[in-house]
């Protein structure tokens, strides 16, 4: 196939761009850097950059087109015909395709990687692929960031690909508070597909970024709007994976490391502002145990739980490692606490740890976190148990049980 891509306009912001190697671009689609040698040999749709040592490098009016190749592709056009389409696409449509795509981690990839094996190469996550500027405003001319401390006008124009200091929430941006601030910069929607992207990339840095929870953030928000969706999904795919490479770790890791980060920061926002440390007796009175399904490797909605009732000034504890029906109520009798919670992900989880705690214990209230309605009729009978059909309705169910006593 010939390729009839439109001359790029020496003026804009797309040809201004320095541009990005290769294995850089395969990385934020999602695709090997051989599929990109293999669309650029057959369609066409290769790097029409060039540094200053003559390498050759993507542009954002490349990146573009790629996004119109990729999107195409997944929907179940033939790659030729999506090939063309992306090849022929103009202007405006190459801006919608840029608008539209998730905000992909934007990865910096240091070395020549035209050729390079995957080991050759080191990635640092520095930003997202910007969406274009609003209709109307005039081309920036230069993309490279300003010094930190040193504000500096937006650059304008579509389609830039540029780094940001610090990553996303580094150098003059303001701080991500969680999904509700973050979503005003980029749409839940995208932010899941980056952060999918991002694991299956094992991109830590890009994880790590989209993940951040500030202090004045909102736990349940996160998980129900971000991890989990993202969580799902991957648990969807089948992955040809190296030795070593487990996407589902890199998030679990990286959302796990959000939550410690955000709970040590909100208990001490809280013990300087004079409440009650961790271990008060006046917490530690109202506590709440929080288990996962048996063989749940990484309770996610657990510690997602647990760092949702803290956010409410509750006091949590999950109940990790292996934790027979014998050990849990042993667990429960014990520390006493409210109230019982069973979080999980899974559809149909063992439900043994609630049988046997709610026959020692029939007047201590069991939450148990069920979508699925056949799973519901294996849980206990009993005024105490109640199945909850949504994270966040098991939140309020516990929190009202926790206000009560």
């Amino acid at each position: 196939m010939t390729s009839s891509r439109p001359a790029e306009s020496s003026g804009g912001s797309r040809a201004s761009s320095p541009g990005l190697a290769v294995a850089a671009v395969a990385r934020r689609l999602g695709v090997a850097p051989a599929t990109l040698r293999t669309w650029d040999r057959r369609y066409g749709l290769g790097p029409s950059g060039r540094t200053a040592g003559s390498h050759r490098r993507y542009t954002p009016d490349d990146v573009a087109r790629l996004l119109v190749m990729r999107r195409l592709t997944l929907e179940g056009v033939a790659p030729v015909d999506a090939a063309r389409a992306a090849v022929e696409a103009g202007d405006a449509e190459l801006e919608v395709a840029t608008r539209s795509a998730p905000a992909l981690p934007a990865v910096q990839v240091e070395g020549d990687l035209d050729g390079a094996e995957p080991e050759e190469f080191a990635e640092t996550f520095v930003g997202t692929l910007q969406a274009p500027a609003e209709p109307g405003e005039e081309d920036g001319e230069d993309p490279t960031p300003p010094p930190r401390g040193e504000p500096k006008e937006e650059p304008r124009g579509r389609a830039r690909l540029r780094a940001l200091p610090g990553g996303a929430t580094g150098g003059d941006a303001p701080a991500m508070a969680g999904p509700r601030s973050a979503s005003a910069a980029a749409p839940t929607s995208g932010r899941v597909s980056a952060l999918v992207d991002a694991a299956l990339a094992y991109s830590r840095t890009a994880c790590d970024n989209l993940l951040v929870l500030g202090p004045d953030g909102d736990p349940a928000t996160w998980w129900t709007e971000l991890v989990e969706p993202a969580w799902l999904r991957l648990s969807e795919r089948t992955v040809l994976a190296g030795p070593g490479e487990m996407p589902e770790v890199v998030l679990a890791t990286a959302a796990l490391r959000a939550l410690r980060h955000y709970t040590e920061e909100f208990e001490r926002a809280m013990v300087e502002a004079g409440g009650p440390p961790a271990n008060h007796p006046s917490r530690m009175r109202k506590i709440v145990l929080v288990f996962a399904a048996p063989d749940e490797v990484v309770p996610l909605s657990a510690h997602a739980l647990a760092a949702a009732l803290a956010a409410q000034g509750a006091m949590a504890r999950i109940v990790t490692g292996p934790a027979s029906t014998h050990r849990s109520v042993e667990l429960v009798t014990m520390v006493r606490p409210t109230a019982v919670v069973l979080a999980t992900t899974q559809n149909k989880p063992d439900l043994d740890v609630v049988h046997a705690v709610n026959e020692s214990h029939p007047d201590l209230p069991i939450f148990v976190g069920l979508r699925a309605d056949a799973a519901a009729t294996d849980l206990p009978f009993g005024p105490t148990v109640q199945r909850v059909r949504s994270f966040t309705g098991l939140l309020h169910e516990v929190l009202a049980v926790i206000k009560a006593r």
